[in-house]
């Protein structure tokens, strides 16, 4: 099941593929901040803005030392129609069997119409370079959500 992680705990160490099937671990941005959000689909309308903002703004989060990486369950496959789709400058890791979502605590209980059922609950994650989390957003709204990760790296940073 899901996990809650806090602030100032190791980030959970995970090791999944990327769009273009390349093995993608926690430890390969070691030295770096790290922009990991969950997002529930692929060229979904949320999923979309979220992508599209995270990649609008991704000169500005690489000038803090900062990488932008989404986690979805969608497929390799998917992941690049997605990024071909809306020209995404960020990296999308596919997580079909949600074991990274889970350890994250990005997979839960949603409701939708009426109906209960297991999903991805879209949040982000920003972890140090060190490699501890050093803040959350639950629940997160996709509307302005990188303008707001990017100014709190902003703030972390200072």
């Amino acid at each position: 099941m899901s996990q809650k992680l806090e602030i100032g705990q190791k980030a959970p160490s995970f090791s999944i593929n990327n769009q273009d099937g390349k093995l993608t671990s926690l430890q390969d941005f070691a030295g770096k901040w790290l922009v990991l959000y969950f997002y529930p689909k692929d060229n979904t309308p949320g999923c979309t803005v979220e992508a599209t903002d995270f990649s609008k703004f991704s000169p500005d989060f690489a000038g803090l030392g900062a990488v932008v990486v989404g986690v979805s369950p969608d497929s390799e496959k998917s992941h690049c129609r997605f990024i071909e789709k809306q020209s995404l400058s960020i990296e999308l890791l596919s997580d079909p069997d949600h074991q990274v979502a889970e350890a994250y605590g990005a997979w839960g209980l949603k409701k939708f119409m009426g109906k209960e059922y297991m999903g991805i609950l879209r949040s982000t994650f920003s972890i140090d370079p060190s490699g501890n989390i050093a803040y959350i957003w639950p629940n997160v709204k996709t509307k302005g959500h990188a303008e707001a990760v990017l100014q709190k790296i902003r703030e972390l940073q200072r």
